[in-house]
């Protein structure tokens, strides 16, 4: 029997959190180098129409792992069940995409199984029959690869926008729905809704299109060039450390590495620099656009489509365009 790469999905109020088709790529990829099989568990309460969404993007077995103490994330009830289902099915590696969700719960799953957990990871390497996980330190200023010293199942996560989610391959893929195992005892913690500060509050991780902004934007005032331009595109507007730490948006629309990680399909930077503290945390985007009056400005390295000018006069009639565009499409 094919060792394998079982891929934890993520979901959540009846939609799959997007991140879930990265990981799958990245395994995909990595079973093409190993010849490791590739599997989905996606754990929850009613979820055989996602499990379905998940086999149309791969040629293996999705796990429906059903139970109704997964209706509601709960660290205790996903460790329990998943740790479980691991011990059941025994792969050689179990990869899950790098949320918040999993940040909760995925150290304590690899403790339950007395395993070893990589975190964070933005690629890997297989040589001569070792398996690597590419890690960057230091706030992105150096990477490291990094093995498992332990037995296998090992288990790793990997970063948002390390691979491309429209890039995994379906065909074939079956579904077959598992009950979830369930503690004796009830669980910890009792899930209430999720928090946010104001309604507008995003998980910028999911949006398809952002308009960031940095110190180029020089007053408060002007974020109302940012705003207008994201509305337009239909996105969401963030923004580098220095533009929350003024209080000019809040801090969960901060990009870096003290902020959050994205990959939308558009991301489009005014006025920002490039430090690296920000480049790590979008330089998964599919397509950077990047205006700044600086032509030395570091993000131009990674840009695809790189404007040097003022954008207080490109931004406004960008802005019109893309607004004749869809008036006219």
């Amino acid at each position: 029997m094919a060792d394998t790469i079982l891929v934890v999905a993520e979901q959540r109020d009846g939609k799959l959190n997007r991140v879930s088709f990265e990981t799958l790529a990245g395994a995909q990829s990595l079973a093409k180098q190993t010849g490791w099989a590739v599997e989905v568990v996606l754990p929850g309460a009613e979820i055989g129409a996602l499990a379905q969404e998940l086999a149309a993007k791969t040629s293996g077995k999705v796990y429906a792992l059903e139970g109704a103490a997964l209706t509601a994330y709960t660290s205790d009830a996903y460790v329990y069940a998943l740790k479980k289902f691991i011990e059941e099915k025994q792969p050689k590696l179990v990869l899950f995409p790098h949320t918040y969700q999993v940040r909760d719960f995925a150290p304590r799953l690899a403790l339950a199984l007395d395993r070893t957990l990589i975190s964070d990871a933005t690629g890997y390497k297989y040589e001569n029959g070792t398996l690597l996980f590419t890690r960057q330190m230091f706030q992105g200023k150096f990477v490291a690869d990094v093995s498992f010293g332990g037995d296998a199942p090992w288990m790793a996560t990997l970063q948002i926008g390390s691979f491309r989610g429209d890039q995994a391959e379906g065909g074939g893929g079956s579904v077959e729905t598992v009950t979830a195992a369930v503690a004796d005892v009830p669980a910890r913690v009792v899930p209430h809704e999720v928090f946010q500060e104001a309604k507008e509050t995003v998980d910028l991780s999911q949006a398809e299109v952002i308009v960031a902004v940095g110190r180029g934007i020089k007053e408060q005032k002007n974020m109302a060039l940012a705003e207008n331009l994201a509305a337009a595109l239909g996105g969401e507007v963030a923004a580098s450390r220095p533009i929350c730490d003024n209080g000019w948006l809040p801090l969960e629309r901060q990009i870096g590495s003290s902020g959050q990680t994205v990959a939308p399909k558009l991301y489009v930077a005014l006025g920002v620099s490039g430090a690296i503290q920000h480049i790590v945390g979008m330089k998964g985007s599919r397509t950077i656009v990047a205006i700044n009056k600086d032509p030395e400005a570091p993000i131009f390295e990674i840009a695809d489509v790189a404007v040097v000018g003022d954008l207080f006069q490109i931004v406004p009639a960008l802005t019109e365009e893309v607004k004749k565009a869809k008036g006219s499409g």
